[in-house]
């Protein structure tokens, strides 16, 4: 077959402009189909305008005649370089070793400790001699069935053994309520939010490059709100939500304050004829079945409203089933992802913009008022409470009538800078060797100090200045007053009592009253006013007593005299 003149730069000109887009076998194969073309000598004459072997071409013919099926591969299988782990049979034990140490490994290895990134464990194992990429690892970590995967919140601790009947009580209380056209409401509060321009997890559309701005920090400034509290009240049945977002503490006082305002503000209004409410709650926190005063405050606000509360507590460590956390505080958080709340106005606003498609609502308001922690209810004000425990579980399920009842009176904590009643009797010029003036001036130089003293302790250890200014008559009381501690030394470094007759007196151990008893001592010794033995000493706290009520025995007769 005659080949026609030109054809050898026509074929070059088509091959430069074609086989850049080529892979090797595609430029074979093209080759091959135009050698064919052109009959008896066109595989020399391809070769030639593609500047390649003729055998090259005509190995691209016989692929074409051969009839085989397409690869969908450049290279046939087998082809090009070994990979690593066949290179390396002890490759992937090692790698295995690595990312499963209990099973396969040595357990106290140091990549245990650190990130299992491919790049760390590629490192770990060049320097075992097996050198490798982080691209291998990856794909051989695949190959073994492994992928990136994060934690799996499942474990729950132990079950209590009621937890599934609890659940199945409350189902049926839910039911029975609704039935009734009585309101159900879920309750809980949401975590603390800080409050400026600090970082929000999540992300928003904004232009590129073009980010908010937020602190490198999360630590509050001084004189601008730092945290609040969301408080939250869902309604089952209207699938409507009421946020109170505190700016104080999340106390029971706090918890009862917000239902008892959706229930002025929207719950009446949707309830008109109620007279029943069903509070479904978590365990713990400031609405916990252990918490005395958040069954104080529902009886008052059952007497104030006269509904017939009932409250019925998800059993402990199931507070992730409660209604409210995925039917409203989800939606919240989604609401106002990667938003910073700048501001007060910018929390209430984005909670009450909150909705779904299944039509939830929202309303919020802010809460300023203050609620201080540490209030104590008695054995018999929790008594007078007009509380009915129902037959199953008592303490999770009961029920607050609307009836008034008796506020008992309880016995007003003592006073720091007083004796306690018990040891009143001592605070005499003979025992403590002063004056009342000059007493009470070294009471309050004492108290102040202490006073300081405590307070940078507890800068020191906060790391930082109080958030609130710091409440009074709150937490728990102590046992004994500063004057106690104060008198206990001079019992002891004056008159050189026995410690267990001291320790006696106050109704403590003798390990707290050495505590005390040193720590006044190191008070004193900054005042500069360590107490000196009397010259007249009494060898019990019966004779010490009988002296002072008996004043004229101190002069008339010599007590023990002092060493």
């Amino acid at each position: 077959m005659c080949i026609p003149e030109g054809t050898v730069e026509k074929l070059s000109a088509m091959f430069q402009a074609l086989f850049p887009h080529l892979d090797e076998r595609q430029r074979r194969l093209t080759m091959g189909a135009e050698a064919r073309s052109l009959g008896h000598g066109g595989i020399r004459v391809v070769a030639a305008a593609a500047g390649v072997r003729e055998g090259t071409v005509s190995r691209g013919v016989g692929e074409l005649e051969s009839g085989e099926a397409p690869l969908g591969r450049v290279r046939r299988p087998g082809g090009g370089r070994k990979r690593a782990a066949d290179l390396d049979p002890g490759l992937r034990p090692a790698l295995l070793a690595l990312v499963e140490p209990d099973m396969r490994g040595d357990p106290m290895s140091p990549l245990r400790w650190t990130t299992k990134s491919t790049r760390r464990l590629a490192d770990d194992l060049t320097r075992k001699g097996h050198r490798v990429g982080a691209d291998t690892v990856a794909d051989l970590l695949r190959e073994e069935g492994f992928s990136l995967q994060g934690n799996s919140r499942v474990l729950e601790g132990a079950s209590h053994p009621d937890r599934d009947g609890q659940f199945r009580y409350i189902n049926e209380q839910v039911k029975e309520y609704q039935a009734g056209g009585d309101p159900v409401v879920s309750v809980d509060a949401k975590k603390k939010e800080q409050v400026g321009d600090h970082h929000k997890a999540g992300r928003e559309w904004q232009r590129k490059g073009e980010p908010v701005q937020v602190r490198s920090h999360d630590f509050p400034r001084m004189g601008e709100p730092s945290e609040v509290i969301p408080y939250g009240v869902y309604d089952l049945a209207a699938n409507t939500g009421w946020v109170s977002v505190g700016c104080d503490h999340n106390t029971a006082g706090f918890a009862v304050s917000s239902i008892r305002r959706w229930w002025q503000a929207v719950g009446r209004q949707i309830y008109p004829s109620a007279r029943r409410l069903l509070i479904t709650a978590d365990a713990g926190g400031s609405n916990g079945y252990r918490t005395r005063a958040w069954k104080a405050e529902l009886a008052a606000l059952a007497a104030e409203t006269g509904l017939e509360i009932t409250v019925c507590h998800l059993p402990p460590g199931t507070s992730k089933w409660n209604r409210i956390e995925h039917r409203l505080f989800s939606h919240i958080t989604m609401n106002w992802r990667g938003r910073p709340l700048t501001s007060h106005e910018v929390v209430i606003n984005t909670i009450a913009a909150t909705t779904t498609r299944t039509g939830l609502t929202v309303r919020a308001e802010l809460d300023t008022r203050d609620y201080p922690t540490g209030t104590r209810i008695s054995d018999a004000q929790l008594q007078a409470l007009p509380l009915e425990p129902h037959d199953w579980h008592g303490n999770w399920n009961y029920t607050l009538l609307p009836q008034a009842f008796t506020q008992v009176s309880t016995r007003p904590p003592k006073p720091f800078g007083q004796p306690s009643e018990c040891a009143a009797w001592l605070c005499h010029p003979f025992v403590t060797g002063l004056d009342h003036t000059e007493w009470e001036a070294l009471v309050r130089a004492l108290g102040a100090l202490h006073d300081d003293q405590r307070e940078a302790l507890t800068l020191q250890r906060r790391g930082r200045d109080r958030k609130h200014p710091k409440a009074t008559n709150t937490g728990r009381h102590p046992k004994l007053t500063l004057v106690d501690r104060l008198l206990a030394v001079i019992l002891r470094d004056r008159f050189a009592l026995p410690r267990r007759d001291i320790a006696g007196l106050f109704t403590v151990s003798v390990d707290i009253i050495d505590i005390r008893i040193k720590e006044v001592r190191q008070l004193l010794k900054l005042l500069g006013r360590a107490p000196e033995p009397a010259k007249n000493q009494p060898a019990t706290l019966a004779e010490l007593r009988y002296y002072i009520e008996n004043p004229r025995t101190i002069s008339s007769r010599e007590i023990k005299p002092a060493s």
